[in-house]
């Protein structure tokens, strides 16, 4: 029996799985000795599986994570005070089903951005949306919006996103406009949703960087809060690598 009319039909449903399934069930000789069931049950996991990848390649699209970075990859060799443990229980993703926060602080270099972006990527796989967004942009981002008509649109997107990943915090002077936004994304996430933000100045001057001692007070007080902090040090993880490969060496 030819099943190409069939496999053209269940890509036309857009079974795109169970198409290729049945594809490759076509192509092995020991498929016979199956049962309908058990073919039928394997070209449905095909299915579901290529579904959840689709799904998977469209929330890392949207994410826009800066680095493409991943549980496994993160280096705990070098000594800059990243506790193992508490990573490996971010990993779970329980801190985002309770809607808590991560601050990440340390100096430029240290891996900061990195660490942020696997925590967001392991959000990803366990099903969740993620934004990652460098803070000054960001808030031109929402300055432009504001202009254009799409504020509302914009700041729905980020009220319902699980985790956003505020990066640089302190990088830039904010505004009196700035400091209203960023109340405006903390509030609507907070005791709901998930953020972590970076910064390369500790928490403890969070507050003078902010600049408005009340706005300061509140952002904080929806951020600190229940919330796990990774304080990183030691020289930048550039700078250690570089020293690997010398000019010499070269």
């Amino acid at each position: 029996m030819l099943n190409n009319p069939t496999i053209d039909k269940l890509n036309t449903l857009r079974l795109i799985g169970m198409a290729k399934a049945l594809k490759d069930q076509e192509q092995t000789e020991e498929i016979a000795s199956l049962s309908f069931h058990e073919r039928l049950g394997l070209m449905i996991d095909r299915e579901m599986l290529e579904r959840e990848n689709r799904r998977l390649a469209i929330r890392l699209k949207r994410a826009k994570l800066r680095e493409r970075a991943c549980f496994e990859d993160i280096d705990y060799r070098h000594r800059r005070g990243l506790d193992k443990s508490m990573i490996m229980a971010l990993s779970s993703c329980k801190w985002i089903r309770d809607h808590h926060s991560v601050l990440i602080e340390g100096a430029t270099g240290a891996g900061k951005t990195y660490i942020a972006c696997a925590l967001a990527h392991k959000a990803c796989l366990e099903g969740y949306t993620v934004i990652y967004a460098r803070l000054p942009r960001l808030l031109d981002e929402i300055a432009v919006a504001k202009g254009d008509g799409r504020y509302g649109k914009l700041m729905k997107a980020f009220s319902k996103t699980d985790l956003i990943v505020l990066d640089d915090l302190g990088l830039m002077p904010l505004t009196a406009e700035n400091r209203r936004d960023l109340l405006e994304i903390v509030e609507d996430r907070n005791g709901l949703r998930s953020t972590i933000v970076t910064s390369q100045l500790p928490v403890s001057k969070w507050h003078d960087a902010i600049g408005d001692p009340t706005l300061a007070d509140a952002i904080l007080d929806r951020l600190v809060h229940n919330a796990y902090k990774i304080i990183l040090k030691g020289e930048s993880m550039r700078k250690t690598r570089s020293k690997l490969t010398k000019p010499t060496d070269l």
